[in-house]
């Protein structure tokens, strides 16, 4: 990445904007994910919330999550870029956010998908990567 590519936490926070989302928990998941806050990360969960992360089994909990992020997400920066949320029967909102996810070794498309309470707390989100066979295969091997 040239330094010309480098956005700062600063400028990311100003200019997150996901086309089609204006819930501010799911904007502030991926603030708060890029800016390498995972406490504050977590904290948008319910004490309940659980959180799926590609190749992984589901970790629950706000305490759970904040450890997993701080192992697992240093060096990743999300770049959501279109979103949509509905309203399900259960007057739970669905959100799907796709976008990119960069590493130190790969860019690969992502899709987010959320489910906030009537508080606005994320009850579950998914990350899934959007990749052919192969592609993921290789993302395995590189772990």
């Amino acid at each position: 990445m040239t330094s010309a590519e480098f956005i700062s936490p600063a400028q990311l926070k100003e200019e997150l904007q996901i086309e089609g989302i204006t819930e501010t928990s799911i904007l502030r998941y991926f603030e708060t994910l890029n800016a390498g806050e995972f406490e504050a990360t977590a904290a948008l969960f319910a004490v309940d919330g659980v959180m799926r992360p590609p190749f992984e089994s589901d970790i629950v909990g706000t305490d759970a999550i904040a450890a997993y992020l701080k192992q697992e997400g240093q060096n990743i920066k999300a770049y959501p870029n279109t979103g949509i949320a509905e309203t399900l029967e259960n007057a739970t909102i669905q959100v799907q956010v796709t976008g990119k996810a960069q590493t130190s070794w790969c860019s690969v498309n992502v899709l987010w998908l959320f489910i906030l309470n009537q508080q606005q707390q994320i009850l579950y989100t998914r990350i899934k990567l959007l990749a052919s066979p192969q592609e993921l295969l290789s993302l395995r091997r590189e772990k």
